[in-house]
């Protein structure tokens, strides 16, 4: 059995308790949270964040479900000191940067940090290197949505002046279509991609000022066609509650001179939270048993074996996937 923590439980932490029942080898033991500990609704005990040190001989592994702007990259290298953590940071710019920091402390403290899961980071950077790998000829495309990013949607909500907010991720379906047909086209993550944002603003909040913070946000909007609309309360809680989401990594390339192959792998998410949670889980367990096996240091999906993640026993996985 491996004995799980969660810190933050925003949209993310919720479902992972809610995903645990797919998962009976693994327990919660408790919430930790910045808020009011009564206001959290969870069916474990839930306890204040500065009181998590108490917990490092009855936790093998915390999933920080936190945000990627401000709060992971604070939580992780403080929170490695003392526990093994998974987490889902997804800032692509600054993984390596992330990635080099917890690696440090994780080694200093015999401690296990895998970063960065969920599906992108996480799965699709699995399949990424996996196509490259096979058809190292070839040009890789990572296209997102549509669906609502939980990341993004973080960012927006953290703008001054914004008291609710989604963020949209729109694929340029003219591109997707004719990379799926094998045509060479001009790909950039920027021209591939436009980001829609909704918001709901505080009563003193000046419109034009937050659409153009929201727009300026280095490596989130910035780079992006991003249009901002400003909605009511109404509108937002009438339209804006679902969290579908997904996504298609397609690498076009030669196995010989002339010879072409296509690889796909696509996600179609009702619930991108629920999703995000259960990748975390699967790499909750192989946290668990590299810290077992004293494998310590930082890790990403691509230096974790897949077998690790499985609740099936060696004999199972040969006779049922291979």
């Amino acid at each position: 059995m491996v004995n799980i923590g969660i810190v933050g439980f925003g949209n993310l932490g919720a479902s992972i308790e809610k995903c645990l029942e797919n998962f009976p080898d693994i327990n919660l033991i408790t919430v930790f949270t910045r808020r009011k500990p009564d206001s959290i609704n969870s069916k474990v005990k839930v306890d204040k964040f500065e009181n998590i040190d108490q917990y490092e001989t009855e936790i093998d592994v915390l999933i920080l479900a936190g945000g990627s702007q401000k709060d992971i990259p604070e939580q992780g290298p403080q929170l490695i000191r003392n526990f093994n953590t998974v987490d889902v940071f997804d800032n692509h710019a600054e993984v390596k940067q992330y990635y080099t920091k917890m690696n440090k402390i994780a080694l200093e403290n015999n401690k296990v940090a895998v970063v960065s899961t969920g599906w992108d980071p996480g799965l699709f950077s699995l399949e990424r290197t996996l196509a490259d790998a096979i058809l190292p000829k070839g040009n890789t495309h990572t296209f997102w949505g549509p669906g609502l990013s939980q990341g993004h949607s973080d960012v927006v909500r953290r703008v001054p002046g914004v008291k609710y907010g989604a963020q949209y991720t729109i694929p340029n379906k003219k591109m997707l279509d004719e990379a799926r047909q094998g045509k060479k086209i001009e790909y950039s993550t920027a021209t591939a991609h436009q980001r829609d944002v909704y918001v709901v603003l505080e009563e003193t909040a000046d419109s034009e000022e937050v659409s153009d913070t929201i727009k300026n946000i280095p490596d989130y909007f910035a780079p992006y066609q991003t249009n901002v609309y400003i909605i009511s309360e109404e509108e937002f809680f009438a339209n804006h509650q679902g969290m579908p989401h997904g996504g298609t990594v397609i690498r076009l390339g030669e196995t010989s001179q002339q010879v072409k192959a296509n690889f796909e792998f696509n996600l179609n998410l009702s619930s991108n939270p629920e999703f995000t949670a259960s990748v975390s889980l699967a790499y909750a367990r192989a946290a668990a048993r590299l810290a077992a096996e004293k494998n310590y240091g930082a890790k990403t999906v691509l230096d974790i074996p897949i077998s690790y993640l499985s609740s099936r026993t060696k004999s199972e996985l040969l006779a049922k996937y291979i």
